[in-house]
C-alpha cells in the first residue's frame, strides 16, 4: 500500500492504529511478572504507541516492534531508531521466533485468525512468558442489528468475551485477566482521527473523501454502541 494512498493520508501522524492507552497497558501488565530485562515482541506495533509503556515495565529489556506496513515502521524508526532497546522491523510477526518473555499485540492477532495466533504465539514464549492481546468482542448477548451488520462485515469471527476466553483456554493458556478496553483508550484513537478527518475534508478527492467518511462512520458507530461491543484485553500465560 502506497504511503500516498487515501488510507495513509488519513492515518499519517495518528499516534496509534487502534484503541489503547498507558493506563490499560499498566493494568494488563500488573497481572503478570515482566522481567526487568524482558525480551518483548510488539506484534502489529503500528507507529509504536505502546513502546514507551512496555519498556517502563522492562527498563533493561528489549522490544522487537513488528508491523506489516513499512509506513508505520518508518514512524517507529523515526522515534526509536537510535535506541538500542528497540528493533523496528517491517514484516510478518511470525518471522520473529523469539523466545520472548512477553508478547504484546494491540488488536493485531485477528490478522492471523485467533486459533492460529494463539498456537503460533505459544511457541514463541519463554516458560512462564505472557501473551497480552486485545480482540474485538460483543459485550452484550443481543447487539443492535446495525452494529452486528457493521462488525460482521469487517470481522465475521466476532463473538462474546466468554467465547474468546474459551478459545484461549482451549489453546493451552491460563487466563490471568480479561477486561474491556477503556473509553479512554478508544478516545486516544478516535479523537485524533476526528481531528484528522476534519482537517482533510476541504479539497479532498472523491477517493479520499470516501476514506474520510469511513473513518468518521467507524468512530460514530463506537460512540453510539460502545456499551455493546469493544475490545477485550486478555492477559494469558502458556501452560507448561
Amino acid at each position: 500500500m502506497s504511503d500516498r494512498s487515501p488510507f495513509f493520508i488519513l492515518h499519517s501522524d495518528l499516534p496509534r492504529e487502534g484503541p489503547g492507552c498507558r493506563a490499560d497497558l499498566d493494568k494488563a501488565l500488573s497481572h503478570v511478572t515482566v522481567p526487568q530485562n524482558a525480551r518483548i515482541l510488539d506484534a502489529g506495533c503500528g507507529p509504536g504507541a505502546d513502546i514507551d509503556g512496555l519498556l517502563a515495565h522492562a527498563p533493561q529489556g528489549h522490544v522487537t516492534a513488528v508491523d506489516g506496513q513499512a509506513h508505520f515502521i518508518a514512524k517507529v524508526t523515526e522515534g526509536w531508531g537510535h535506541d538500542t532497546q528497540v528493533t523496528a522491523i517491517a514484516g510478518d510477526m511470525l518471522d520473529q521466533t523469539g523466545p520472548f518473555d512477553l508478547i504484546w499485540s494491540a488488536g493485531a492477532l485477528y490478522f492471523l485468525g485467533i486459533e492460529r495466533a494463539l498456537a503460533e504465539m505459544g511457541t514463541r514464549l519463554t516458560q512462564g512468558g505472557a501473551l497480552v492481546f486485545s480482540e474485538l468482542v460483543y459485550l452484550v448477548d443481543d447487539p443492535a442489528e446495525e452494529l452486528r451488520i457493521d462488525c460482521e462485515a469487517e470481522y465475521p469471527d466476532i463473538g462474546s468475551i466468554d467465547r474468546l476466553k474459551d478459545r484461549v483456554v482451549a489453546a493451552g493458556y491460563q487466563i490471568r485477566a480479561a477486561f474491556p478496553v477503556s473509553d479512554e483508550a478508544w478516545e486516544e484513537y478516535y479523537t485524533p482521527m476526528d481531528a484528522r478527518v476534519a482537517k482533510l475534508r476541504d479539497g479532498a478527492s472523491a477517493e479520499l473523501a470516501k476514506v474520510l467518511d469511513e473513518g468518521a462512520a467507524e468512530a460514530a458507530i463506537w460512540r453510539k454502541y460502545k456499551r455493546q461491543f469493544g475490545y477485550v484485553q486478555i492477559v494469558a500465560v502458556k501452560e507448561t
